[in-house]
């Protein structure tokens, strides 16, 4: 590589670094290990606005027309005597969806683990661009406040759902959330793909070019082949995105019509025409179907990760998941019709769509075997990390079956916008995604923080979760094939759906626990970072590079020379060695082998 000299040419300068006061060290960091940190905070914050979100619209569900005190104590003038307005309800789905997605599950899973581990595990002093990565956080804070500032517009948040189509969020005069709530969740969302896409090269570029003497690509692991797998899909898709956004800002403002064409409005016919909706949607699945996988990537090399390190096994099929990382990435660019099989679309583009959909679950399955494989007859350690990576298959595995139900155009007709399409992504993309990033902080705190999380709190956390995400997204599986469509704020005026009211309570209630116990996980995470018990070096005995790093952090990462790397990230178990873990760094002996699955 020719950035190794370099590399090696900065050891000196970290040796002697400026003494940093606490605005350069905790504010306007350049050292990735804080900005890692700064993006998982955050990140965990908008978790929190966007679960109680849930909470609240849950509650309206089962229980809509009862007055409610909460909702009269958060909501103000959009509760009436405590009864939930029903725009205010789109708006809480709304910016709900977009919270989740991009802000907690994008930013906050792969902002975090990508900023912490690219340089520790490829043996990098840091990424290759400092102030661009600094760049990069400030620009998803500053998209992240203008998005909480939308809730507080006096006409209301944006309220055309998280895929903001057309005419909804094109026509200012719509509702009262297509006003100046929409173009606040415009302009976020414009800062916030600009902050991914800094991210996204700033990790290609130091993937390719820091990686330390002997890294090489097949000797990376799992969880870096996902990160630049990701930003790689990150860099096609997110424009695609800017462009919808900024068309529709056009749209909005500047009285164009891209997405509008034919419209009226109380028997007024409006001026635009020429434009098409499913343009737009068009271009926001061709973001959204890889966005996906954006969030699920990481999540995936996490646990691939954890999973070895707990089984005290080498990965199973370690080039088969790199091979099924590359198919995933290849194929979630050319399936975002499968979103748009009610739209008129041609029934022969439709089958061509179903088929590409359906071969993605080839890689999907390959990854899901060798995950289980990889605990067949392993010496399981089960801390909450590997809980929450078993977790993680589990959801994976469940929520994709009904993905082929969705992905085939026939199907997918009859229970497209019902609750099974909801019950299908939360489990396979929300559920999952969270349970990725639950493990990788369990995981990772002690590198993080140098302190190590209380076990105890995690296995509450876990168990607790996991009961209650079956119960709220199993359950919707039914009401969806039943008929029930999403997005309504009550479906008391269809006496067809009375039955399904008691199995919409029963959702809501596991969904507030579920709610609640995550009480527990923040008690343990910010307590455990002032009181919790120090870490050691290397608490997991795991084989990657950033175990070698000292737990207090230096700018820099490592305080001598960047070690070098003899052997592949997974000789875990491996005969003739008195231990079970041989690190990356320790050289081959004389005769032994290096293994490659």
């Amino acid at each position: 590589m020719s950035a190794h000299a370099d590399t090696h040419a900065h050891d000196d300068d970290h040796g002697h670094h400026h003494k940093e006061t606490f605005v350069t060290k905790y504010i306007f960091s350049q050292d990735h290990k804080m900005i890692a940190k700064q993006y998982l905070i955050t990140g965990t914050i908008m978790g929190v606005i966007g679960v109680l979100m849930s909470m609240m619209f849950r509650m309206q569900i089962a229980w809509p027309e009862e007055p409610n005190v909460l909702f009269e104590a958060l909501l103000g003038k959009w509760a009436p005597d405590g009864v939930m307005d029903a725009d205010i309800y789109l708006a809480l789905v709304t910016i709900h969806g977009t919270i989740m997605v991009f802000f907690v599950l994008t930013a906050g899973l792969s902002g975090t683990f990508s900023n912490l581990l690219i340089p520790l595990q490829i043996g990098a002093r840091d990424m290759a661009s400092g102030f661009l990565n600094m760049i990069s956080y400030w620009l998803f804070f500053l998209s992240s406040v203008i998005m909480v500032i939308s809730l507080f517009v006096e006409a209301g948040p944006a309220a055309a759902g998280w895929t903001i189509y057309p005419p909804l969020s094109a026509l200012p005069m719509a509702q009262g959330g297509s006003g100046m709530g929409m173009t606040l969740w415009l302009v976020a969302m414009a800062i916030f793909i600009a902050s991914s896409l800094m991210g996204s090269l700033n990790y290609i570029v130091t993937v390719i070019n820091l990686r330390t003497k002997g890294m090489s690509m097949t000797r990376l692991p799992l969880t870096i082949w996902a990160f630049f797998i990701t930003a790689v899909i990150g860099v096609i898709s997110f424009p695609v995105l800017l462009s919808a956004a900024l068309l529709l800002i056009m749209d909005r403002s500047f009285g164009t019509s891209f997405f509008l064409s034919d419209i009226f409005i109380q028997g007024e016919v409006l001026h635009y025409q020429g434009g098409s909706p499913v343009l737009f949607e068009h271009l926001f699945w061709f973001l959204g179907h890889p966005e996906v996988y954006i969030v699920i990537l990481p999540a995936m090399g996490l646990v691939s990760e954890i999973m070895a390190s707990n089984s005290r096994k080498p990965i199973f099929g370690y080039r088969a998941m790199i091979a099924s990382i590359l198919a995933i990435a290849f194929l979630s660019t050319i399936v975002w019709g499968h979103h748009m099989f009610v739209s008129g679309m041609n029934p022969f583009l439709g089958s061509v769509f179903t088929f590409t959909t359906l071969l993605i679950a080839i890689p999907s399955a390959v990854k899901a075997f060798n995950w289980i494989t990889t605990l067949w007859k392993g010496n399981l350690q089960m801390n909450p990390a590997m809980l929450f990576s078993i977790g993680f298959v589990s959801t994976f595995i469940t929520g994709g079956l009904t993905g082929i139900i969705l992905g085939d155009s026939a199907l997918d007709i009859n229970v497209h916008d019902t609750y099974f399409v909801v019950a299908h992504f939360h489990l396979v993309m929300g559920i999952s995604a969270l349970y990725g990033m639950f493990a990788g902080i369990y995981h990772w705190f002690p590198k993080m923080f140098g302190k190590m999380l209380n076990k105890n709190l995690g296995y509450i956390h876990f168990w607790i979760t996991a009961v209650c995400a079956y119960g709220v997204f199993f359950p919707m599986h039914f009401i969806g094939m039943a008929g029930l469509p999403r997005r309504y704020y009550t479906n008391s005026n269809f006496p067809l759906f009375d039955d399904l009211a008691n199995v919409n309570v029963i959702i809501t209630i596991f969904a507030l626990i579920g709610g609640i116990v995550q009480i527990v996980y923040l008690y343990n995470f910010f307590g455990s970072i002032f009181y919790g018990k120090k870490a050691t070096q290397n608490p997991w005995k795991s084989t990657t590079l950033e175990w070698t790093t000292p737990v207090e952090h230096i700018h820099g990462n490592w305080p001598g020379e960047i070690p070098h790397v003899h052997r592949w990230a997974y000789d875990y178990s491996k005969p003739g060695h008195d231990v079970d873990f041989i690190p990356q760094h320790i050289p081959l002996k004389d005769g032994e082998e290096e293994l490659q699955h």
